[in-house]
């Protein structure tokens, strides 16, 4: 295995503090979110994960969707992660809507299933996350 790529991220403070990546184009205030008894008005780590998987996602889409020649032009992927609590236990999950406007639901469903398989955010997450893949 080669490593193509390392980002680094490192945070202080928690959920009311900062992430910066080595590079400085990330740097931002989180916050706990108001549903969650925060002040709000920041990104939270909730939101960092579902536009990393969304992204990765959408590539992986583009990816397992090339041969079929799938017009990605319009592709969109919506990953809503959720901060759950069961038994004094905390836990993510996420649900997962891939939409493709020359693809019919059941077209993107399937596509969306192939691109599940082989995404590296899917993978990581097999198995510790209940996730919901939807084509719309």
């Amino acid at each position: 295995m080669g490593k193509l790529y390392t980002a680094e991220v490192t945070a202080t403070g928690g959920r009311n503090g900062e992430v910066k990546s080595s590079d400085g184009i990330i740097d931002l205030i989180v916050k706990k979110p108001t549903a969650m008894g925060g002040e709000g008005n920041a990104t939270n780590p909730e939101q960092l994960f579902a536009a990393a998987w969304s992204s990765c996602f959408l590539g992986a889409v583009a990816a397992v969707g090339e041969k079929d020649h799938v017009d990605m032009k319009d592709a969109t992927v919506t990953v809503r992660a959720s901060f759950n609590e069961e038994n004094n236990a905390f836990f993510i999950s996420a649900e997962i809507d891939l939409h493709i406007p020359t693809l019919s639901a059941s077209e993107a469903q399937k596509l969306a299933e192939k691109a599940h398989r082989v995404c590296p955010y899917s993978k990581a997450t097999k198995g510790n996350i209940e996730t919901k893949i939807t084509g719309i």
